[in-house]
């Protein structure tokens, strides 16, 4: 995931600035798909048409660009769109004209480009109002982009749990996905955006079996449900916070990732080089630990 880089605010300078050789590094190292969160909302008119702003666009080319290039998947979503989550009634025709444009920008890419209609999903977004919503969004996009591949994922913040509360349409194309963070005040302590989580500073993870129970527990309810739809289930974001001890890191992180492949589950690891990051942007090196409890024996 290259998190806080392109989902900042409009007015903020990202955490971490994307650069073209953190392709190449990804590459390198032997992954085989980026996720790229996006906030177009910031980028586009607030009334009729909703006019993405273009240098915008070419902002997002250039990352789009830059991993196709290299053969990679590239995942591009709708990120912190805080106003639909919060009134989705008032702000769905301005949603669904941004993935209109989206889709119709992209359509002569290849199909390694996927879209994923919008990063979890809360609030206000109800499992109702999100089923009704998410047919307008891929008809929009099928309109220019009949066979790409489009990902979504349940409400509650893609919680594994709200999978019983999403009803997919009838398309081949659509792929579903989850976000896994149990437990979390073991993965987000000290986290500065989640009130309370210095409370939970020092939480290990693996030392008791009912530990990996309970993530067997979790992946094994995911990919069950995806199995019996015929579906495809994609793990879109999974890690821990840097505060967490590291020993405890990568027992969690060696563990998700190994059992998600052993279910046959697709991931991409949060995030490449901010505060949950496998990268280090400082001394631009990978923290080979961390690499190595996601792709070992590289």
């Amino acid at each position: 995931n290259f998190g806080n880089m392109l989902d900042a605010d409009r007015n903020e300078e990202p955490p971490l600035r994307l650069a073209e050789r953190y392709f190449d590094e990804v590459r390198r190292a032997g992954f085989d798909a980026v996720r790229v969160p996006v906030r177009w909302s910031v980028h586009a008119e607030r009334s009729a048409p909703y006019t993405i702003d273009p240098e915008w666009f070419t902002r997002v080319d250039q990352a789009v660009d830059a991993a196709l290039r290299r053969d990679l998947t590239v995942v591009v979503n709708v990120h912190h769109f805080h106003d639909l989550m919060a009134a989705p009634h008032t702000h769905q025709s301005r949603y669904v004209a941004l993935w209109r444009q989206i889709a119709a920008h992209y359509a002569a890419r290849p199909p390694r480009l996927y879209f994923e209609l919008l990063n979890e999903p809360r609030d206000a977004m109800t499992g109702q109002v999100w089923n009704g919503l998410v047919p307008a969004a891929l008809a929009a996009i099928r309109e220019s982009s009949p066979d790409r591949v489009v990902v979504v994922g349940p409400v509650r913040m893609n919680d594994i749990d709200a999978l019983a509360d999403l009803e997919l349409p009838s398309d081949d194309r659509v792929v579903v996905t989850v976000h896994y963070y149990a437990p979390f005040e073991f993965t987000h302590q000290g986290a500065p955006w989640v009130a309370g989580a210095d409370r939970w500073l020092g939480t290990p993870w693996g030392a008791a079996d009912s530990d990996r129970d309970a993530v067997r527990r979790d992946l094994a309810t995911a990919a069950s449900w995806a199995r019996d739809r015929g579906r495809l289930l994609f793990i879109g974001e999974f890690g821990v916070y840097a505060k967490a001890n590291m020993t405890s890191r990568l027992r969690w992180t060696t563990f998700v990732r190994a059992h998600a492949e052993q279910l046959g589950l697709s991931w991409c690891y949060w995030d490449f080089g901010t505060d949950f990051g496998v990268f280090d942007p400082r001394r631009d090196a990978w923290r080979e630990p961390l690499l190595q409890a996601l792709l070992p024996g590289r």
